[in-house]
C-alpha cells in the first residue's frame, strides 16, 4: 500500500472514531442514567427505548440561535469550543486498538504525547471563562484551572508507575509488556489514574466548575447552539479517551483471556466501553465534591498513593532484574 493511502486510511479512521464513539457513549449515558434513576423522558423520543433521544438533541442544538454576548472577547470566545477538542483528537491518533500497528500512528513516547495534550484542555477553559466576560464562568475556569493542574500531578505518576513497569513510553508496547499479575500489582495506580482522569474531563463527582446550583454551568454559561454542543462532545470525547488510556495502560488492552490477538480490537472496545459504563455510573452514584474536599483528595490522598506505587514499582524492577 502507498504510504499516502495508508496514512489517509488511518486518519479517516481516527477522525471516524472520533466522530462515532462519543455519540455511542452519550446514548449509552442517556439509557443507563435513565435505568438507574427511573427516568421515562430520555426514553420517549423515537419510540422503541428512545432510540432517537441523540438524534433530537442534535438537532435541538443546531435550531438555537448563536448568541455572543457585547462584551466578550470574541475571537477567543468563538475559538474556545475548538481548542476544547482538538486535544482528544490528537490523543486519539497514538492510542493503540489492537496489535499489529492497529493505531493511528505509533509512537515511540506515545504516553509522554498522550499526557502532554490532554493537559491543553485547561487552555480551553481558561480561554471560555476569560472571553465571555461573565463573573460566574471566571469563577468556573478558576476552579476548573486549579483542578486540572492539581490532578495532573497523579495522573501523570500513576501512568509513569506502569511505564516503569513496562520499561516503555510506547503505548503498544505497554500493552505487549503487560501480565495479568498486573492487576493486582498496579491495581492502586490504576485507581489514582482513573480518578485522577475523572477530574480531568470534569466528570461528576468532579464537575465544581461547572456547578450548576452555583455558577449557572460555570465557564460554559453563555455558550449555546453548536457551540455548547462542541463542549459536551469535547467531554464524551474525554470519556473515550481516558476509558481507553485505562484500557491500555492497566487492563491489557488488545489481550483477551484466549490469546486471539486477531480480535484484540474487540477486546478493547469491549473493555472501553466497560470504563466508559463505570464513569457513567459515578455520575449517577455519587454526589458532587466540595472545593476543599476535591484538593484534599488530590493532595492528601491520590498524589502520596501514586509515589507510594512509583517506589513499589521501582523494587519490584529492582529486585526482577
Amino acid at each position: 500500500m502507498p504510504l499516502w493511502l495508508e496514512l489517509l486510511v488511518r486518519v479517516v479512521g481516527v477522525v471516524a472514531a472520533f466522530l462515532v464513539l462519543p455519540l455511542v457513549v452519550g446514548q449509552a449515558e442517556h439509557k443507563v442514567m435513565a435505568h438507574m434513576q427511573g427516568r421515562l423522558g430520555p426514553m420517549y423520543a423515537g419510540g422503541f427505548h428512545g432510540w432517537a433521544q441523540l438524534i433530537a438533541d442534535g438537532v435541538k442544538f443546531v435550531q438555537k440561535e448563536d448568541v455572543t454576548p457585547r462584551e466578550a472577547d470574541r475571537a477567543v470566545f468563538r475559538l474556545a469550543p475548538v481548542v476544547a477538542l482538538v486535544p482528544y483528537l490528537l490523543a486519539l491518533l497514538v492510542i493503540p486498538l489492537g496489535p499489529n500497528d492497529l493505531v493511528g500512528q505509533p509512537l515511540d513516547i506515545g504516553l509522554f504525547f498522550v499526557l502532554a495534550v490532554v493537559g491543553v484542555g485547561v487552555v480551553a477553559v481558561l480561554m471560555s471563562a476569560w472571553a465571555s466576560a461573565n463573573k460566574y464562568s471566571l469563577l468556573g475556569g478558576i476552579r476548573g484551572a486549579a483542578q486540572l493542574l492539581g490532578y495532573e500531578l497523579p495522573l501523570v505518576l500513576a501512568a509513569a508507575s506502569v511505564a516503569m513497569a513496562a520499561g516503555t513510553l510506547s503505548l503498544p508496547g505497554i500493552v505487549e509488556a503487560w501480565q495479568p499479575w498486573w492487576l493486582l500489582w498496579q491495581a492502586p495506580a490504576m485507581v489514582v489514574f482513573f480518578v485522577a482522569g475523572l477530574a480531568e474531563i470534569r466528570r461528576p463527582p468532579f464537575d465544581m466548575p461547572i456547578a450548576d446550583s452555583e455558577l449557572v454551568f460555570g465557564y460554559m454559561t453563555e455558550y449555546t447552539g453548536l457551540r455548547f454542543a462542541f463542549f459536551l462532545l469535547a467531554e464524551y470525547v474525554g470519556i473515550v479517551v481516558i476509558a481507553a488510556l485505562t484500557t491500555v495502560l492497566f487492563l491489557g488492552g488488545w489481550q483477551g483471556p484466549f490469546g486471539d490477538d486477531y480480535l484484540g480490537w474487540l477486546w478493547t472496545l469491549i473493555k472501553v466501553f466497560a470504563v466508559s459504563f463505570v464513569i457513567i455510573w459515578f455520575r449517577v452514584t455519587y454526589p458532587r465534591l466540595r472545593e476543599d474536599q476535591l484538593q484534599r483528595l488530590c493532595w492528601l490522598v491520590l498524589v502520596p498513593v501514586a509515589l507510594g506505587q512509583l517506589v513499589l514499582t521501582a523494587g519490584v524492577k529492582l529486585a526482577i532484574a
